[in-house]
């Protein structure tokens, strides 16, 4: 098992998810992401992007988060839970508005994450 699938290293990875959120730095949050990484929301087609839902490799993360900080001035995350598994991590979490969201965050051996999935309560 690599070491970033080790409990503390996955939970100290959610923790710093949400710091680089906060702190609105997106190189910050990209950084922590493989460069084919894989990200799932049903926001994404809704800002105009990819109607399957989905945007592949960090450009399309760059562009999509980056609209996403644009629009979004007050976005702030305050941390619930983080929640760990062998290679993954969810991450629970209310937003500025007060909507719970998960974010499911698959992790590859060097520690980055390869694939993202937001998960809202249904509308």
């Amino acid at each position: 098992m690599s070491r970033f699938h080790q409990p503390s290293q996955l939970a100290a990875l959610g923790r710093t998810w949400v710091e680089a959120w906060n702190a609105r730095d997106l190189e910050r949050v990209l950084r922590l992401y493989d460069d084919a990484a894989v990200m799932t929301s049903d926001r994404i087609p809704t800002m105009g992007f990819d109607a399957s839902g989905t945007v592949r490799g960090k450009d399309a993360l760059r562009a999509y988060w980056g609209k996403g900080l644009a629009l979004l001035p007050e976005l702030h995350f305050s941390l619930i839970e983080v929640f760990v598994s062998p290679d993954s991590l969810v991450v629970l979490y209310e937003n500025e508005r007060g909507k719970k969201i998960c974010e499911y965050l698959r992790v590859n051996d060097a520690g980055l994450i390869v694939q993202g999935s937001a998960n809202h309560l249904p509308h």
